[in-house]
């Protein structure tokens, strides 16, 4: 694999810089640098069997999370020895990752701090064989995620999957858009969702007779059917603490229908429709209010209200879009913003609504951009758009409005970004 130069420094002052000191007791989190900038972290060369797909991986997930400036050229000497740490000052760097393979199957990370001369972090990681499979490549960016962490505080989201409709199935791709591959056993699908333990999944199936709500464990195999016997049943998502599957109902209009997981307790509506459609519930992170679309006011707007349905109100009350049509609520991991679609000027656009003070801020222009889905981190979303020609998912970063391409081939649509998967931090 050959490394993207993330930022571009000589090959003859690469060769100057030698290895590492012994790492100091102890991990703390956060680097200390200017706030408001990305601090630069320069990827050390490494040897050993997959050790260039592995540096590739991690500057490559680490320039992907849009918290750091990823200094990882190509070729450059294996260091030994004290490391120089003035000079790699010099290059634009607050910190110098080092990783070493040490032939057991393990990768020993260290993260210097150059401000202090200091080892800040060190830790050891079992790679699972065999090298390049899924489960090795899980745990590569996993060690993305948590060195993410070390620097900015904030964990990374390298160790997620999206699911995603293509050809009328389910499908799901790595973070970084590679292993993209279907579920199996999934027949006509829309609107996936994940479970917060990141290996049960739910969907809506469609059959001659209507559709239905299947929830399938992704280990096991394992699938039940979750709805009732109304002839639509669509867009469910699951409550935060993983007890309770939301989905919309219905014959003539659809209410918004909450399932316990367990107990005997049946289905209960949470709206009251009266022939409106009442979809796409999704939960605040303490699972106390529930945001949802809904056309009771003769157009398509979202609304909130607490989970058990109680005190509703319109959350897009501003004029923001021309033709007043907004759908597919997401609720931010933060609890701060929901994004959303809207129509301006004939075309869905992804938008965000701040619940503190309802602003409202428009994210994408280009083509059509629909369907958001939130990543762990509140600060990315995952959206449909046509901007390439096809429907594809991208990522954006809501911050800096980075856009990148995360899906290619036929058409990929409404995408759900999981949770981290499990054994990540």
């Amino acid at each position: 694999m050959r490394l993207r130069p993330f930022l571009v420094v000589s090959s003859v002052v690469l060769s100057a810089a030698l290895g590492a000191q012994e790492p100091a007791p102890g991990v703390r989190i956060g680097l200390t640098y200017a706030p408001g900038t990305r601090p630069g972290v320069y990827i050390l060369p490494m040897r050993g069997a997959g050790a260039d797909s592995v540096r590739g991986i991690v500057a490559r997930d680490l320039d992907h999370g849009d918290r750091v400036a990823v200094i990882a050229p190509e070729g450059g000497v294996v260091p030994s020895g004290p490391l120089n740490y003035a000079l790699y000052q010099r290059l634009g760097a607050a910190a110098v990752l080092q990783m070493t393979m040490p032939g057991d199957g393990s990768l020993q990370v260290a993260l210097h701090e150059l401000v202090s001369s200091t080892v800040r972090n060190s830790q050891r990681f079992v790679l699972p064989q065999p090298a390049f499979g899924p489960g090795w490549r899980l745990a590569v960016h996993r060690v993305a995620d948590e060195v993410e962490r070390w620097v900015t505080g904030q964990q990374g989201v390298a160790a997620t999957r999206v699911l995603f409709v293509r050809g009328g199935t389910l499908w799901q791709v790595d973070a970084d858009g590679e292993n993209a591959m279907p579920v199996p056993g999934v027949g006509a699908a829309l609107g996936p969702a994940w479970h917060p333990n990141g290996s049960t999944i739910a969907w809506t199936e469609l059959g001659d007779a209507g559709s239905r709500i299947l929830m399938r464990d992704l280990t096991s195999g394992r699938t039940a059917v979750m709805s009732g016997r109304a002839a639509a049943n669509l867009s469910p998502a699951f409550a935060p603490d993983g007890a309770q599957l939301a989905y919309a109902a219905g014959n003539d209009g659809t209410d918004i229908v909450v399932r316990p997981l367990a107990g005997d307790d049946g289905a209960y509506a949470i709206t009251a429709g009266r022939g409106s459609t009442n979809a796409q519930p999704t939960f605040s992170p303490d699972g106390r209010r529930v945001a949802f679309t809904t056309s009771r006011l003769g157009r398509n707007e979202i609304y909130i209200s607490d989970s058990d349905g109680a005190n509703p109100e319109l959350l897009t009350t501003s004029g923001f879009g021309d033709q007043l049509y907004r759908s597919d609520p997401s609720w931010s991991p933060d609890g701060r913003t929901v994004a959303f679609s809207t129509q301006i000027e004939g075309r869905f656009q992804v938008a965000t609504i701040a619940l503190r003070d309802r602003s409202v801020k428009q994210h994408t222009s280009e083509g059509i951009n629909e369907d958001p889905s939130w990543a762990p981190d509140a600060r990315h979303l995952v959206f449909t758009s046509n901007r390439g020609g096809s429907r594809q998912l991208w990522v954006l970063d809501t911050e800096s409005g980075r856009m990148r391409q995360l899906t290619r081939g036929s058409v990929a649509r409404m995408a759900a970004w999981g949770p981290r998967l499990p054994g990540a931090r």
